[in-house]
């Protein structure tokens, strides 16, 4: 069976930092996620809340390098918890457990604020999965450029060869 998610949107707080009773560190968030499209009318586009919880070191980094507003991209798997209310009554909520969680933007972009910074994927992470310890996590490493291919002006016409048109010589 698969069961993996990955969210892009912005705190709508500062992520809550616990401890179990065993001092393994969880951090609960909400991400506010921008729907791709419209209202039923076209108009405004719908904002989904969705709560996350990172468990471990992902959560202390989350806590650590995370505030309200901050761009982040989370990826991990859909969990649903049945529990009961105060009232006696059942409920369901659905929440992220986040594997891996990377920064949405440039600490460049961010800090001017910018909605949508240049460099959408700032490149740093951090999960269950990465390395992280002293040097290994380099804040200050250049971002990646996600620019389009732009041709050149002009190109000569004597750059190109031509090719013959043998249907002959395929395989198939």
């Amino acid at each position: 069976m698969l069961n993996h998610i990955t969210i892009m949107g912005r705190l709508t707080r500062d992520p809550e930092l616990r401890r179990t009773g065993s001092g393994i560190a969880v951090a609960s968030f909400t991400v506010a996620v921008d729907r791709d499209f419209g209202g039923r009318d076209g108009g405004e586009r719908e904002t989904d809340f969705i709560d996350c919880v990172a468990w471990r070191q992902t959560g202390e980094f989350v806590s650590k390098y995370f505030t309200k507003g901050s761009m982040i991209v989370v990826s991990g798997r859909l969990q649903i918890r049945n529990w009961t209310d105060k009232e006696g009554n059942k409920r369901r909520s659905a929440e992220v457990v986040a594997d891996n969680v990377y920064f949405g933007e440039s600490k460049r972009s961010s800090e001017s604020n910018s909605s949508y910074g240049g460099n959408a994927y700032g490149g740093n992470s951090y999960g269950n999965n990465s390395n992280y310890g002293g040097s290994s996590y380099n804040n200050n490493a250049p971002a990646p450029s996600y620019g389009g291919y732009t041709a050149p002006a002009s190109a000569p016409a004597s750059d190109f060869a031509m090719l013959e048109d043998d249907d002959a010589q395929l395989p198939f």
